[in-house]
């Protein structure tokens, strides 16, 4: 399968005082393209469990490298990868551009978590049927 390739539109919302996308929407676009992959993959963003106990895959690490500006109403060509899957860890990474310019790399790291009522998230391992469907979207890389 390899990666997937979605779009995003510029939003008034997204953008600065200087009428360029924040740096900060592009953590959001990552979130949406991320949760995208994921119902692609058939893969549950948060799988409830009947015992009360979920599993979701909160955010470890982030971030987003910028290498040109988009502004309001520009729309974004934004590819998604999997890069890594490790035991309880899928690393993503998201290429942005507009009009075949490179405008923004980022990388994300998520862990599958427990999320039990009145505790801390506590990572688990990604079940192999889970992990084969990451795996699907891998990138060439």
């Amino acid at each position: 399968m390899g990666p997937l390739t979605t779009r995003r539109r510029v939003e008034f919302r997204d953008t600065d005082a200087a009428g360029i996308a924040h740096f900060s929407a592009f953590f959001f676009w990552m979130e949406s393209v991320e949760h995208e992959l994921l119902r692609a993959a058939g893969v549950a963003v948060v799988d409830r469990g009947s015992d009360g106990i979920d599993a979701s895959w909160p955010r470890v690490s982030a971030t987003c490298d910028y290498v040109s500006a988009v502004r309001f109403g520009d729309e974004l060509t934004v590819t998604v990868e999997v890069r890594d899957v490790g035991r309880t860890s899928v690393t993503y990474g998201f290429a942005f551009s507009h009009d075949g310019r490179a405008v923004a790399a980022g990388r994300v790291v998520a862990v599958r978590c427990l999320m039990r009522p009145g505790v801390g998230p506590e990572a688990t391992p990604i079940p192999d049927d889970v992990r084969a469907r990451l795996e699907g979207f891998r990138g060439p890389g």
